[in-house]
């Protein structure tokens, strides 16, 4: 049997403060079949031969419902009615359908819709759908509703590519059981204490999510107890291929019981995925989202091109112009990622790392932090950022171009989530433009170009973000009321002895604010007009303005060599050959000339950090011998070579 369901936008619910519902109707070659909220539907048991292919044009995505703190045991009942849901056609259980009334889920997404009257029935599964569709409900529900809390041994097991997601799903299963008594759900992955996982499963548990080495090291120590599993799910099975992890899961299959459900979701299908399917799956139902162009909108993608030296600066202008409440920056390697970090701090964002060398604990509480807004930017690697899931994530910058198609899906899905807008942007160097075509098919759709903002974008930016600043605190003002009867004491006071308006008070208030630092951009653009589209001529142009070793200076570092945005006058520009690739800072720098010509920290001018050189002012007139001392001073374990420029 091929059903072919064409549905419209509906969405569950976006977080557990609200749920956003709109309607959905499904069409079948030979009935259509309304799936509203009004219509009680019943699910025929189907033959065990027959193949059920569900294909449906993704809405809006959803997420499911964040997980909350509380475990799902022993919990009391609330007394009230059933509550009425469009879940509740499912034949869900009281329970269940509290659980999801705690949290706001009021309809169901349509990969839901098409999944869970499928896993009821016991069938295996295999589902093609994107991060944010709601998927972890698709299969929790379900097999939730078929668990029996009186088994201690575990009855299903949740694989997943990463520790993050392995939590994430975790937490979901407790909060739509929050209302059922006595499940009991373990989430195992490495990093974890192994024997605190060991004393949980000895007490009994009916639900065990992990990555699968640390399913695989528990299995083969005996401590879990497998003999009564009823359900195994896979989940973003692509990505467990993409880790590595594809042999594991495949020895896990093979030591299951031969009864078992088996339900895979993916992203993507390749081949070897494609092979489990068909290896190990009993007749599966099939369901696949597809992406409509009206969802792919929802993230609004784009690219720039820029060279690799000019990368950092074009990022800081894009995070200035672009930026917002929560960004997540993917680099390549884990040192690139601590290089981003340090240039943006350097310019006053909070930022968080997260990459292999992270620890567990470390990376729970960078991501907490993320989610509750205490860190705004975050740079990672494809690895360290699998299954993140957090909602306020308004903005996805690929500082480093991924290796494939379906990777740029996974990052940009990090963004545009529970049925928000979102944004991705892609850097790209001048010899990665040809990789622009792959990706744009995997997202089936074209990604915008756009240039590196100029003074004008940013300083638009900064005067809205300060507008948006001073409304909310208006709304919603950050002090209790006795300090804010205190700042208004204040006022007055000043305002009295200074016989000033309100007006010149909230003026003087907001510079107060800007702590010195300039409000608009002031000076000459960096960033010449359509040089992405024209490499040609800028090769052309560039020849022979390469440095003394070789290397092709930065865009923005040959303006200032010819004397464009040039010292003060009492000041006189020098060169040096550290940067950001030897991980030097500003301190760095001003601490070993400081130290080495007497000069005060005060003394020395601006300080501009490029990819494999420096520029620094200093006083005009020094002597010839701390010139020739500062040449063989050593910085970040490099000699400095400091020349004077134009010389």
């Amino acid at each position: 049997m091929t059903q072919i369901i064409d549905g419209s936008t509906l969405v569950g619910a976006a977080d557990s403060q609200a749920a956003l519902a709109q309607p959905c109707e499904a069409e079948t070659a030979s009935s259509t079949i309304s799936l509203g909220s009004d219509t009680a539907l019943d699910f025929p048991e189907a033959p065990d031969s027959a193949i059920a292919q569900v294909v449906i044009p993704a809405d809006d995505a959803v997420t499911e419902a964040p997980a909350t703190e509380t475990a799902a045991t022993e919990p009391t009942a609330p007394e009230t009615a059933a509550p009425v849901s469009a879940f509740a056609a499912f034949g869900l259980r009281r329970e269940l359908l509290e659980g999801l009334a705690a949290i706001g889920f009021e309809e169901p997404s349509p990969i839901q819709k098409a999944a869970i009257p499928e896993l009821m029935l016991g069938r295996d599964l295999v589902g093609q759908a994107q991060t944010g569709t709601g998927k972890t409900a698709a299969f929790g529900l379900p097999l939730l509703e078929r668990l029996d809390p009186g088994q201690r041994t575990p009855q299903v097991l949740v694989l997943t590519p990463t520790r993050e997601l392995a939590m994430q799903v975790a937490e979901a299963f407790n909060s739509y059981a929050a209302c059922m008594k006595g499940v009991k759900v373990l989430p195992v992955y490495g990093g974890a204490d192994f024997r605190d996982q060991i004393q949980q499963l000895r007490r009994g548990v009916q639900i065990v999510v992990g990555t699968p080495g640390r399913v695989m090291d528990h299995m083969r120590q005996g401590t879990l107890d497998l003999s009564g599993l009823r359900s195994l799910v896979l989940d973003e099975a692509d990505e467990m291929l993409r880790m590595g992890f594809i042999d594991d899961v495949k020895w896990v299959l093979e030591q299951l019981p031969a009864e078992r459900q088996v339900v895979l979701f993916s992203a993507t299908m390749p081949p070897e995925i494609r092979r489990i399917s068909q290896n190990h799956l009993k007749n599966p139902a099939e369901v696949t989202i597809r992406q409509k162009a009206a969802d792919g909108r929802r993230i609004r993608q784009r690219h720039l091109v820029v060279n690799g030296p000019q990368k950092l600066e074009a990022l800081e202008r894009v995070l200035e112009a672009v930026g917002s409440e929560g960004v997540i920056i993917f680099a390549r390697t884990k040192a690139i990622t601590l290089t981003v970090a340090e240039s943006l701090e350097q310019h006053g964002y909070d930022v968080a790392v997260l990459n292999g060398d992270v620890p567990q604990t470390q990376r729970e509480r960078t991501i907490e932090r993320l989610r509750d807004g205490r860190v705004n930017v975050l740079v990672a690697t494809d690895v360290a950022a699998r299954g993140l899931d957090v909602d306020r994530i308004g903005l996805v910058i690929n500082y480093d171009i991924p290796f494939d198609g379906e990777a740029y899906v996974h990052r940009i899905g990090r963004t545009g989530r529970a049925g928000r807008s979102g944004e991705a942007i892609l850097f790209l160097t001048p010899r990665e433009r040809r990789f622009l075509g792959g990706l744009e098919r995997a997202v089936n759709q074209p990604i915008e170009p756009m240039e590196v903002p100029g003074n004008a974008s940013i300083n638009q930016h900064r005067l809205d973000r300060l507008r948006q600043k001073l409304t909310a605190a208006l709304q919603q003002p950050a002090c209790n009321p006795e300090e804010r009867a205190l700042l208004g004491e204040i006022l007055q006071r000043v305002a009295q002895e200074q016989a000033c308006t309100p007006e010149q008070l909230a003026l003087a208030a907001l510079e107060l604010g800007l702590g010195g630092k300039p409000l608009l951009l002031q000076g000459e653009e960096r960033w010449g007009q359509g040089r992405a589209g024209a490499p040609t001529r800028e090769r052309d142009r560039d020849r022979g303005e390469r440095d003394r070793g070789g290397e092709r200076r930065p865009f923005n570092d040959r303006h200032q060599e010819r004397g464009e945005d040039g010292p003060e006058d009492n000041m006189e520009r020098f060169r040096i050959e550290v940067g950001w690739r030897d991980r030097v800072k500003p301190g760095n720098i001003v601490g070993a000339i400081a130290n080495e010509s007497g000069l005060a920290g005060r003394s020395i001018g601006k300080i501009r950090i490029f990819d494999a050189h420096s520029t620094v002012d200093l006083p005009k007139g020094m002597p010839d011998d701390v010139f020739a001392d500062l040449r063989r001073l050593r910085v970040m374990n490099k000699e400095l070579q400091i020349s004077r420029l134009g010389s």
